[in-house]
């Protein structure tokens, strides 16, 4: 589909559903509006293709083409089985820098290892749309997550491409906390490979084993967001323990000290460090004490909202909110929340300026945001 044809249909959606649309308003008096698109089973992840048309992942194991601007679904074949359960399923799904010559997309999963252990797994495919079916074909896995434990939470497993070319995987510790400080665990760690899975010669860590050469940052717990600023900077949000919410900018080679520090502590009550008393770890660049839960990540770029463009827009879960904060200032802080009424689980932008949000749990809806 041309750009024009775009927009026209973008607009067609707008004037199709409008009796739908509801009104926000934020915690500074912005005001958008919120046309409900389609509903789906648990959804976790979105990406625009070229064309307008859009992939939603569902946690079960479903990724689905979507026609933003009638809400038709089409499911895709030869997604790899997925470990559902708890936190684990099918998860981020994002595209190869040229997929416009090549139809590559990827895709992060929880994947059964032998016995009840499982893990995060990274595949890549050709996305062939030659039929009234679209398929995934030539799927090759090319990451997974060393070791695979027991349990079904923080996995993490969020997907982007940086201005490098370079594909980064956000990797959570699992509920395990001690290995997002080993070397050799992938466990609470931002993972950089190349596009095809090996492992580029320029990561920080060439010294410390052959799984450590994949890091490009540790000491992370549950990191649910990850996007690059237009300057090319890495941008990662994630879960505290009972609060101490954090967004980092994950600069290479660093470590961000969970568990040894948090803002905030163990569910128990136990007590954990603050950042300020272990200045050798990176502290974040805002944090959020009560929890927001903070899921999909995206950094505002379009011309809808130009007084937005350089902000990050965070979805919240628990919080049930879209949160958008300043990181241009000299100090990044929450610039405005909006109340959703809803679990956020992931915040895209569209190719004409929109925000695209899902939300969180089996009936979540794709909504479309414009002033």
């Amino acid at each position: 589909m041309k750009k024009s044809a775009f927009l026209i249909s973008f607009l067609l959606l707008v004037s199709s559903v409008n009796a739908t649309t509801t009104t926000v308003t934020g915690s500074s008096g912005t005001s958008f509006q919120v046309t409900p698109v389609a509903t789906f089973n648990e959804p976790w992840a979105m990406t625009f293709l070229p064309d307008g048309t859009l992939l939603v992942t569902e946690k079960q194991g479903n990724l689905l083409l979507v026609n933003v601007a009638s809400g038709e679904k089409v499911s895709v074949e030869g997604i790899p089985p997925v470990a559902y359960g708890g936190q684990g399923g099918l998860g981020d799904v994002v595209l190869h820098p040229k997929f416009h010559e090549n139809r590559i997309l990827y895709l992060s999963y929880a994947e059964q290892g032998k016995g009840a252990v499982r893990g995060a797994a990274v595949a890549m495919a050709e996305l062939d749309r030659s039929s009234p079916v679209p398929r995934l074909v030539n799927l090759e896995v090319i990451w997974r997550q060393i070791p695979k434990v027991k349990g079904s939470g923080h996995y993490s497993h969020r997907l982007a491409f940086g201005h490098d070319g370079k594909l980064f995987i956000t990797s959570g510790d699992r509920q395990k906390m001690k290995p997002a400080q080993r070397w050799d665990s992938s466990l609470g760690k931002v993972i950089r490979l190349n596009f095809d899975g090996s492992v580029p010669d320029d990561n920080p860590f060439q010294d410390k084993g052959m799984l450590a050469r994949t890091f490009w940052s540790l000491g992370h717990r549950n990191l649910l967001g990850i996007a690059f600023d237009a300057e090319g900077r890495l941008w990662t949000n994630e879960m505290g323990p009972k609060h101490g919410d954090e967004l980092n900018l994950t600069e290479r080679g660093k470590n961000y000290g969970w568990p040894v520090v948090s803002w905030g502590d163990h569910y128990s009550g136990v007590a954990i460090p603050d950042h300020d008393t272990r200045p050798e770890f990176e502290a974040p660049e805002v944090y959020w004490v009560p929890t927001i839960a903070p899921s999909g990540l995206v950094i505002y770029s379009g011309n809808l909202f130009p007084e937005w463009q350089g902000d990050a827009f965070i979805g919240g879960l628990a919080s049930k909110s879209l949160i958008r904060v300043d990181i241009e200032s000299p100090v990044p802080a929450e610039a405005e929340r909006f109340e959703m009424g809803k679990r956020i689980r992931e915040v895209e932008q569209g190719p004409a300026g929109a925000l695209w949000l899902l939300e969180d749990r089996a009936g979540g809806r794709l909504l479309q945001v414009v002033p």
